[in-house]
């Protein structure tokens, strides 16, 4: 059994065959899809994969850091207001993003605070997306650390310091389909992390590992992960899908 810690299945990208798309990955033995959010134009399509999957899809909330704008104050009590109607596994994507916009980094780390905070209220984890900002994720994470953060460091591309420094912060590292690229450079230090700090994803349908670089992503190919992270360890397939389904369990609670 393998578990996709992160994958965005209420995509367009899969509206013209979603449900094959997700047989595919099924009939590949991944049977656990963690969806995170994005901001409130998706919500109604999570549900409605929600119902449509209910066996194997379990639904994040929160609000992605690429999302912040200046409503940004509406779409958190969007988000806040899922959680008074129901439950979520994680909060997330929540982060920040300074490869697209440099300009709203307070806002983006206010949103991240206040997310986090929501997370600790709920007893629930983080999930965290950081682009070309580890130093100002970082910083909001010395500010909130204690015993009740905990979390995924989603699509880790950092070094091994940072990987430490994430650990540090109760997070588990998502790998994804950059371990199987050539200049990845993850892959060069990973298996001098603990394999109980790992979880994988797929971002999908972002970020395809080789051989579908440059492509669609899908559920699927989380094995094409697992098969490059039992290379690195010098472990069998079998016994990565298992330690990480088992980190995804200590995460989520499920």
């Amino acid at each position: 059994m393998l578990t996709d810690t992160h994958t965005h299945l209420y995509s367009g990208a899969f509206d013209e065959d979603r449900a094959e798309m997700i047989q595919r990955a099924i009939d590949k033995g991944v049977t656990r899809f963690f969806i995170p959010a994005i901001d409130s134009s998706y919500t109604e399509r999570m549900y409605a994969l929600e119902q449509e999957f209910s066996d194997n899809v379990h639904l994040m909330m929160g609000l992605h850091p690429t999302s912040v704008k200046e409503n940004f104050e509406a779409e958190l009590q969007h988000v806040e207001a899922q959680f008074r109607k129901r439950n979520f596994i994680a909060v997330g994507e929540i982060g920040v993003d300074l490869y697209w916009d440099t300009t709203t980094l307070d806002i983006q780390q206010e949103a991240f605070r206040r997310q986090i905070q929501l997370a600790k209220d709920h007893q629930l984890p983080i999930v965290i997306h950081c682009r070309d900002a580890f130093d100002e994720v970082f910083e909001v994470l010395e500010e909130c650390k204690d015993d009740r953060l905990f979390g995924i460091f989603h699509c880790f591309t950092g070094t091994y310091d940072q990987a430490l420094q994430a650990i540090r912060y109760n997070m588990k590292l998502g790998i994804g389909g950059v371990v199987t690229f050539k200049n990845g450079k993850i892959d060069t230090f990973l298996d001098t992390i603990d394999i109980k700090h790992i979880v994988l994803e797929t971002d999908a349908p972002y970020l395809a590992p080789a051989p579908y670089r440059g492509k669609r992503n899908e559920s699927a190919y989380v094995r094409l992960v697992c098969q490059k992270v039992a290379d690195i360890y010098g472990l069998s397939e079998a016994e990565v899908a298992r330690i990480t389904t088992e980190n995804s369990k200590e995460i989520f609670g499920i």
